[in-house]
């Protein structure tokens, strides 16, 4: 699908220690000693990992375009400035947006409604079909749980599943984890959505109440790893992206999902997985893992309040902010470009299909 779009001017971007500084290509100021033995560190450490610097814009012709929020279903004023500053981008840049991708935590809270959380509470008009409107965003809006879909109303997850359902929604989750291949006959990209409420994860007793909390049950899990290994053996298209909640690396407060990497991370790198797209920690991250194929990509920062990073891997990007992950898709290339709460351009990188990375705002 073809669609008009601005280009912006071309920017550099220096990486320092995870945080993105940009700067014009002209008029830059002397760098003093420190920020050049920072700088030089930074480009060795990019090197080391496959990543070429480049400036990029903001849009790509010719693509499919997704947005990417996760952790925004509060209803509150934070997730409405997200909401808003995606239809604001999605104007300013001529964009109809292909999806939306809900990365999980769609729903916080007990909801306290006349009859609770169901398929007619009014919070599915209030926080997701209001919130992000159809003639803004007339796509679909793929999505994956996250554990406080479980934990947060009793059965969410199953009321998630049988929302989708309903006659002329968009919200689409057709089961906890499904395959999506997109872009026409010749697809561009395969997506493995996957539910990472897996018992070691998600599973467990409640602090507060000391009640088991809801999660994949072992049968589940079983079940969903053997069919992540079967899709993953078949053929897919150019580039393939696996969509779930919680990250397998992560610089925020969470931390890394150890099971995940046990059981994961493996298998995206055998594989050759180009992307991984979370949630769970309320930040933006972008990380670049020395030795392996796959980015993960982390855009937490839908709407639930922000918290700071405490991680110590050595990535591209990382902010404690609201906002939103812009996701261009065309035969060569992905694109990812992170946005905060007032449409300001953070950080973005391009993929190719031979796993080389771009750095560039």
């Amino acid at each position: 699908m073809l669609h008009n779009q601005k280009k912006h001017p071309p920017r550099c971007m220096i990486v320092i220690l995870g945080h993105v500084h940009a700067a014009s290509m002209k008029n830059t100021a002397p760098l003093s000693r420190r920020r050049a033995l920072q700088t030089l560190f930074c480009s060795s450490a990019a090197l080391a990992l496959n990543v070429r610097t480049q400036a990029t814009a903001a849009t790509t012709p010719g693509t499919l375009n997704f947005l990417l929020i996760g952790d925004f279903g509060t209803g509150g004023a934070d997730q409405k400035k997200v909401a808003d500053a995606m239809q604001a981008f999605v104007a300013k840049n001529n964009i109809k947006p292909d999806a939306l991708w809900m990365l999980g935590d769609n729903f916080y809270s007990l909801d306290k409604t006349p009859g609770g959380f169901s398929v007619d509470s009014p919070r599915w008009k209030n926080e997701i079909e209001a919130m992000y409107p159809a003639s803004v965003f007339p796509g679909p809006m793929h999505a994956v749980l996250g554990n406080h879909d479980y934990h947060d109303n009793p059965g969410g997850q199953k009321v998630q599943l049988a929302y989708a359902k309903k006659p002329g929604v968009r919200w689409h989750m057709p089961s906890k984890w499904y395959r999506l291949d997109l872009g026409g006959e010749k697809p561009l990209v395969t997506f493995l959505c996957l539910d990472s409420n897996l018992p070691t994860v998600s599973g467990g007793k409640d602090k507060k109440s000391g009640k088991a909390r809801s999660c994949l049950t072992a049968a589940e899990a079983a079940e969903q790893e053997a069919w992540f290994k079967a899709e993953l053996a078949k053929p897919r298209a150019p580039f393939t992206i696996v969509a779930a909640h919680h990250p397998v690396y992560s610089n925020g407060d969470h931390g890394d999902t150890k099971t995940l990497v046990q059981q994961w991370d493996g298998l995206l790198q055998a594989n050759k997985v180009h992307a991984y797209i979370c949630g769970h920690d309320h930040d933006l991250q972008h990380l670049e893992l020395e030795g392996r194929f796959t980015s993960h990509v982390l855009s937490g920062g839908g709407g639930a309040k922000t918290r700071p990073l405490e991680g110590k891997h050595k990535v591209p990007f990382g902010k404690e902010t609201h906002g939103f992950t812009h996701l261009s898709i065309s035969a060569d290339a992905v694109r990812f470009a992170h946005y905060d709460a007032t449409g300001a351009l953070l950080h973005s990188f391009t993929k190719r299909q031979d796993g080389k990375v771009e750095l560039g705002v």
